[in-house]
């Protein structure tokens, strides 16, 4: 009998053949996930991640820029861990979302 896997057929959490940085990356992240995922209500980080966005755009001194920091790390760190798996239109619509995302922090800090 097989072990009992929750992912599904042909998944897999870490990048086949990961050396270095990536794969430390990976390792790292199970942690944070596992908790993220089984730990904390569903709703709280897509909850959280919108107020913090929210607040960015309506806020438009420094303290816009600081609430959208953690949109763009989170943001960034699920496209790095997600990057390998992706097609060219996955790739290009996270570089287009962190690409908005660091405008909008960049102008909140005065930059433009």
């Amino acid at each position: 009998m097989a072990p009992d896997n929750k992912q599904p057929q042909g998944e897999r959490f870490f990048t086949p053949g990961a050396t270095g940085f990536r794969k430390a990356v990976e390792r790292r992240s199970a942690v944070p996930m596992t908790f993220l995922f089984t730990q904390v209500p569903r709703w709280v980080a897509p909850a959280l991640l919108v107020i913090l966005l929210l607040a960015g755009f309506a806020v438009t001194n420094p303290l816009g820029g600081v609430a959208v920091l953690p949109v763009l790390g989170f943001v960034g760190w699920l496209a790095y861990l997600s990057w390998p798996s992706l097609g060219v239109g996955g790739k290009v619509l996270r570089v287009a979302m962190l690409t908005f995302l660091v405008l909008l922090a960049a102008t909140r800090f005065g930059a433009f």
